[in-house]
């Protein structure tokens, strides 16, 4: 009989996993479940698509035809209630049962709700899929008035949407900059500014306490943690991701606010990988488990994921090894981040105009991630130093140099 391989979610790294696992298995049965109503499609360009940048063709990655010619099963509007690995079986709401020789777990996430009255309301949207942000752009096109909430990188996108469609909009943070674990004020800045230009409004160190509605259950009106009161016919929320693990429960599948995955993608349980969002991944370069939110690397760990799946032996296994980065193109500067720049136990910084910083952070004296605002040229050569774990934090002033050249740094001659 043919060997089963069945993966619980079509994003990219289900999608990348399926794609790889058909390559190395011409004769495998493969299937994949999702909970969604439609076939892979980019999850980078919905938010221009909210923005009124983008129509909706490009946005879509795979059309049901592609799944068709890798005879891949593709089962949409499937609901997972658990999964019995004795069994090696994978139980849907209305679907029946689906038997696997390898279970790949990729379901990502769903967006935190705010524990405050009516933020169920119309008009408060969450962004995640691109049926969110259909609804997203056709409450922003006809809203004069909203408030953002959460300051980190989904939540500038709603900001973003806000600027674009002409929304008169509040932004509140809990702290006292923008994506404060990342950025130090002088980065912080640049963004309030570019913000400000157009024509959302930073509200620091301040929360919501509730939201009003009208009579049909509308939102109007957003009240902060000062009982100031903002007009709001748009409210975007990004706080954060529940990950999508109740399923597994009874499975013995180890969670620790996500799917715990070795470098390999191996989940504690025999014949159970993860990918993705999901994953609370062991990071070979930074010798600790993390998270990573990026598309690339859920694609990787997905293409890694189903090589390891297809493996014969422990020899043919390929670690996880990847440097992510992440992007913003809403301003009129390029923004990028890279490797692990919320981490570590040193850092330093330059700023060198208005629209141009830099911050570097080091683990153990050696790189792990960055910020780049204005001038994201160097990031290849940053992403070298991390990959190849070198010992730099003595280097910061020719590592903070404009023109950064990797050949002035000292090197141990092995490296």
């Amino acid at each position: 009989m043919s060997e089963s391989y069945v993966i619980i979610g079509d994003g990219i790294a289900g999608s990348s996993a399926a794609e790889t696992i058909r390559e190395a298995k011409p004769d495998a049965d493969v299937a994949i479940i999702t909970d969604e109503g439609e076939a892979l499609y980019n999850r980078i360009l919905i938010k221009e698509f909210a923005k009124g940048k983008l129509p909706e063709a490009p946005i879509s990655i795979h059309e049901p035809e592609w799944y068709d010619e890798r005879d891949i099963d593709l089962e949409l509007n499937t609901f997972v209630t658990n999964i019995d690995a004795d069994a090696h079986e994978v139980h849907t709401h209305d679907s029946g049962t689906f038997e696997y020789d390898k279970l790949l777990v990729a379901t990502g996430g769903t967006p935190t709700q705010l524990p405050v009255d009516n933020s169920d309301a119309d008009g408060i949207h969450h962004f995640w899929t691109f049926q969110d942000a259909r609804a997203i752009a056709e409450n922003a096109e006809q809203a004069e008035t909203g408030v953002v909430v959460g300051a980190g990188l989904l939540g500038i996108d709603l900001a973003a949407i806000c600027g674009e469609q002409d929304v008169d909009a509040h932004y509140i943070m809990r702290g006292n900059r923008w994506w404060r674990y990342g950025l130090s004020v002088d980065g912080a800045e640049i963004i309030h500014d570019a913000l400000e230009e157009k024509g959302v409004t930073p509200v620091l160190e301040s929360g919501v306490n509730g939201f009003k509605t009208d009579d049909d259950g509308n939102v109007v009106a957003t009240l902060d943690a000062d009982d100031n009161e903002y007009d709001s016919e748009f409210v975007g929320i990004a706080i954060g991701l529940n990950f999508n693990t109740e399923y597994l429960q009874g499975s013995g599948v180890e969670t620790d606010n996500g799917v715990v995955v070795d470098q390999y993608m191996q989940t504690n349980v025999e014949d159970i990988y993860a990918a993705g969002d999901i994953t609370r991944y062991y990071d070979v370069i930074l010798d600790e488990y993390a998270q990573n939110g990026s598309w690339g690397s859920a694609k990787q760990q997905g293409a890694v994921a189903g090589k390891n799946m297809v493996a014969d032996s422990d020899e043919e296994k390929e670690e996880f090894r990847w440097v992510s980065s992440y992007s913003i193109t809403h301003f009129d500067f390029p923004f990028l981040s890279f490797g692990f720049p919320t981490m570590g136990d040193d850092e330093c910084e330059e700023k060198y105009s208005d629209t141009e910083w830099r911050r570097l952070s080091f683990k153990d004296g050696k790189l792990i991630g960055g910020v780049l605002i204005g001038d994201i040229a160097p990031q290849g050569k940053y992403k070298d130093l991390i990959r190849n774990e070198v010992e730099v934090a003595d280097q910061k002033d020719i590592l903070l140099e404009k023109e950064f050249d990797p050949e002035k740094l000292a090197l141990p001659q092995e490296q």
